[in-house]
């Protein structure tokens, strides 16, 4: 949805069912995702869509990829749901902003990577990147939860 990237103080939602812990792997990222959905889903009566699940899973995914291949390892992982959004941010060493790779070089090579920061920008309502006040950077994309209620047996 969103194809450019904000920089400045990302806002750290506080509410319950929030996950936060040092470095994870892509898988433990989805985990986490997965776990924070399922919750809010038992406790507001509304499940998360196959397609929103996914592309969450993907962001987290691509997120904490970025910042193991690019940031020097990932420092910090928050994921929450606030309101009818899913905030996942993830924090690396490395100060400079992810940026988006031409898919082919400069002669005309088919490149293997590049592809994942403009994922995360096209599936995220938003994404913000700050600076650490310790070094590195934290980078926060936002999710839209469409709600979606559950159906009874009977179809109502």
């Amino acid at each position: 949805m969103s194809e450019k990237y904000r920089t400045g103080v990302t806002r750290t939602p506080a509410a319950a069912g929030r996950v936060c812990r040092g470095p994870l792997s892509p898988a433990e990222a989805r985990g986490a995702v997965r776990r924070v959905l399922s919750e809010q889903s038992r406790t507001r009566g509304a499940t998360c869509g196959p397609d929103t699940l996914s592309d969450a899973l993907l962001v987290a995914s691509e997120l904490t990829t970025n910042a193991m291949l690019h940031g020097g390892g990932v420092t910090g992982f928050d994921v929450e749901v606030v309101g009818q959004n899913l905030y996942l941010s993830v924090s690396d060493r490395e100060r400079r902003r992810p940026v988006a790779v031409d898919s082919v070089d400069r002669h005309g090579r088919h490149r293997c990577g590049g592809r994942g920061w403009p994922i995360v920008c096209r599936l995220a309502r938003t994404v913000q990147v700050a600076d650490l006040p310790a070094g590195g950077k934290r980078v926060t994309a936002v999710i839209a939860l469409p709600p979606q209620r559950r159906h009874s047996v009977d179809g109502s």
